[in-house]
C-alpha cells in the first residue's frame, strides 16, 4: 500500500468513528427531544408548512454539524506549517454547510416526491436523524483533514 493510500485510510478510519459517534449522539439527543406519543412526517408536501418534520430538523442538524465538525477537524488536526482558519477553512466550512444543505434538502424532496408523507415512529425519526448526522460527520472530517494535508 502507497504512503497516499495508506493516509487515506488512516483519514476514513478516524471519520468513520467521528462519524459513528455523532451518529449515536445526535439519534439520542433527537430521542430526547421529540414527542414520543405521536408519529412524526419525514417530510411535508408544502414549502410553507409550520409542522415540524424529520428533514426539517435534519436540515438544521446538518448545516450546524457540517460548519461545527469543519472548524473542530481544523483546530484539533495537528500538523506542522498549517494553513490559517482564515479564510481558506473558514470558506471550506461555509462550502460543508452549503452541501450538506443541498444534499437534505435534495434528499427530502425526492423522499416527498417518491413516497409522499410517510409518518414514522419516535424512533424511527432517531434513527434517521442519526445516519443524516453520521454521514456528515464522516464526509465533513475526512474532507477537512485531507484538505489540510494536501496543502
Amino acid at each position: 500500500m502507497s504512503h497516499s493510500n495508506a493516509n487515506n485510510a488512516h483519514l476514513l478510519k478516524g471519520a468513520a468513528i467521528s462519524g459513528i459517534i455523532n451518529g449515536i449522539i445526535n439519534a439520542i439527543i433527537n430521542w430526547f427531544t421529540i414527542d414520543k406519543s405521536a408519529t412524526i412526517n419525514l417530510t411535508a408536501d408544502s414549502i410553507t408548512s409550520g409542522e415540524h418534520t424529520v428533514f426539517a430538523g435534519a436540515v438544521t442538524l446538518a448545516v450546524s454539524l457540517a460548519f461545527i465538525l469543519t472548524s473542530i477537524a481544523y483546530f484539533t488536526t495537528k500538523i506542522p506549517n498549517k494553513q490559517p482558519y482564515f479564510p481558506a477553512v473558514f470558506k471550506l466550512a461555509i462550502k460543508h454547510c452549503v452541501l450538506a444543505f443541498g444534499v437534505v434538502v435534495i434528499v427530502a424532496i425526492l423522499l416527498q416526491k417518491i413516497a409522499g408523507t410517510v409518518a414514522v415512529s419516535p424512533l424511527t425519526s432517531a434513527v434517521v436523524t442519526g445516519i443524516i448526522a453520521a454521514v456528515v460527520g464522516l464526509l465533513v472530517e475526512y474532507e477537512t483533514k485531507k484538505s489540510l494535508l494536501i496543502k
